[in-house]
């Protein structure tokens, strides 16, 4: 054999045991599994029906106005805590006012409406639109709705008293006023746990 079939017969042998060599390191059986994960958060959907749970006109000093509400919970996941956000503005007939007519509003928060003499938390509207929604949780809705909070799919009635107090002075100025009322119901949730 000359000289070149040599290196060529040599250079062949070396490709075939390279590819011998890298072919046996694949040579090994195997399995393999897919994990499918989800995760899926839950829905807070706190409801409340009447959403105007006070219309009324005509009212004068000393006349009472007691409603109900529902507060319902919608959501997946159970809300641990409800809090009231309150905003008014009044329409000033005349323009004369020289005081809030929200000082004169009492809002009463009753256990039921069957009992008017269970009052859970009494104060007027200008001082409820100023307290934080940590005293309005423990004042109002903590001790109807207690550690549970609101779970799942439960309803909770509630009985609020409105009264134009009648202070035994002159409130002429406040006759042809109105009062709109904003009430925001925040529900947050629960803490959270180990799953």
């Amino acid at each position: 054999m000359g000289i070149k079939k040599q290196i060529g017969s040599g250079i062949a042998a070396a490709a075939l045991g390279l590819s011998l060599i890298g072919g046996g390191t694949y040579a090994y059986f195997s399995d393999s599994e897919v994990s499918n994960n989800t995760f899926a958060a839950g829905t807070l959907d706190l409801a409340l029906n009447p959403t105007a749970i006070i219309d009324v006109n005509n009212i004068k000093p000393g006349d009472s106005i007691v409603r109900d509400f529902e507060l319902r919970n919608d959501g997946t996941l159970d809300i641990g805590k409800v809090t009231l956000d309150t905003g008014y503005a009044v329409i000033d007939a005349d323009g004369k006012n020289t005081d809030d007519f929200g000082k004169h509003i009492q809002v009463e928060f009753l256990y039921n409406v069957d009992n008017f003499d269970e009052v859970i938390f009494e104060t007027t509207l200008d001082k409820l639109q100023g307290m934080s929604v940590d005293a309005i949780n423990e004042n109002i809705f903590y001790p109807l709705l207690g550690d549970k909070g609101l779970p799942v799919n439960t309803t909770h009635d509630f009985v609020v008293k409105f009264n134009f107090l009648d202070n035994g002075q002159d409130q002429n100025q406040f006759q042809g006023d109105a009062l709109k009322l904003d009430w925001t119901f925040n529900a947050t949730q629960t803490e959270g746990e180990e799953k």
